[in-house]
């Protein structure tokens, strides 16, 4: 045995010794300060990696005391340690019935649900753990997390917003609340929070994008082409930015396409501007193609970028009266529907997929 090794055992004995001493106290028949003993034991069974062992005797202790919360809570330890999680849940439970108020009992036991995707069982015992802590911010965080998860969002609201009293700096809570305020339609604050969980982590690129796909629905295209550009600068295979890039090429197609309709109406003599305008509609539909293709080469199962790519090469082939483009366009509708056939839109899609066919 190394001596570190030794010392730590050392130190664990004396612990148990303090622990036992103290549960001796509060114990007085001969049954109770036996089960106290197995639950010793069981500790030092832990200590030396003997789970099996320490179940065997915390088991005992609950058969001579079965009010004795401290072996619940341990049996939960060992459990979750050993992902045994419903025999964790069982034992934490037990262990937060007899001790209504042991924080780490309640804390462990939403985490168990969480790791199970039990949310709304996790809820509710990390809301009994941030009452008895009203400053921890773990606790505070995974609740936000579990609320968002079952998609309570003004409980996720609240208690995100104590995360940020807690600590303003946890960019993970700022993302979060990103994607509750976007979900709610509210992007003024969806954008706020993008930024601060930018601020404190710079080069996160799933905020990069949560941001980017912001501004494209506030109608921020420019602001959405740089975020994207420089997360496909940081991870050249992410798909999702080249397949909301092509959709911001789109955008700009439009743009210029209602300035093109403008100065055929304002200003038809004027054909250097009418020509630059073409081509800048070209270049756009080129690079919207270009980046759905990057998206479906990284990932042929992306079905919003298929739908978009048709898109695109409707508008291309409706410009140059190209049949064979617009064969393309109704091709990868087809793909598109065959992976999500529930799609939203799909009657409108069905509808152009009939006319583009003609």
């Amino acid at each position: 045995m190394s001596k570190s090794t030794d010392v730590q055992l050392r130190v664990s004995c004396l612990c148990i010794c303090a622990i036992s001493l103290v549960l001796l106290f509060f114990t007085g028949c001969a049954r109770e300060q036996q089960a106290v003993d197995l639950y010793v034991d069981a500790v030092m069974l832990r200590e030396l990696d003997e789970n099996e062992k320490a179940i065997e005797k915390l088991n005992s202790s609950v058969q001579l005391n079965k009010r004795f919360s401290l072996a619940y809570s341990l049996l939960g330890e060992i459990y979750q340690e050993m992902e045994e999680y419903e025999r964790s849940v069982v034992s934490y439970e037990k262990a937060t019935e007899l001790n209504q108020w042991s924080f780490r009992d309640y804390f462990n036991l939403g985490r168990v649900y969480q790791i199970m995707k039990k949310f709304a069982e996790a809820v509710k015992a990390y809301a009994r753990a941030c009452e008895l802590k009203p400053d921890h911010l773990d606790a505070h965080i995974n609740i936000t997390k579990c609320y968002y998860e079952i998609k309570d969002y003004n409980g996720a609201l609240v208690y995100g917003r104590r995360v940020e009293q807690i600590d303003p700096n946890v960019s993970e809570i700022q993302e979060l609340l990103g994607n509750i305020y976007e979900s709610q339609k509210d992007y003024e604050s969806a954008i706020a929070s993008y930024k601060r969980a930018l601020e404190i982590d710079s080069n996160n690129t799933e905020v990069m994008t949560s941001l980017a796909v912001t501004y494209l629905r506030t109608g921020h295209n420019s602001y959405a082409k740089e975020l994207l550009t420089s997360v496909i600068q940081i991870q050249p295979d992410n798909g999702k930015a080249y397949q909301h890039l092509g959709f911001c090429y789109l955008r700009f197609y439009e743009q210029t396409s209602e300035k093109y309709k403008l100065a055929v109406k304002t200003d038809s003599e004027n054909t250097e501007v009418l020509s630059s305008l073409k081509e800048d509609m070209e270049e756009t539909i080129d690079k919207s193609v270009e980046n759905y293709l990057r998206t479906i080469e990284i990932n042929d199962k992306d079905w919003e970028a298929h739908r978009g790519l048709g898109v695109a090469y409707a508008i291309w082939g409706t410009n140059n009266k190209s049949e064979a483009l617009k064969t393309k366009a109704v091709q990868h509708w087809r793909v598109s529907l065959d992976i999500n056939p529930n799609q939203p839109n799909r009657e409108r899609l069905l509808k152009y997929m009939r006319v583009y066919s003609q």
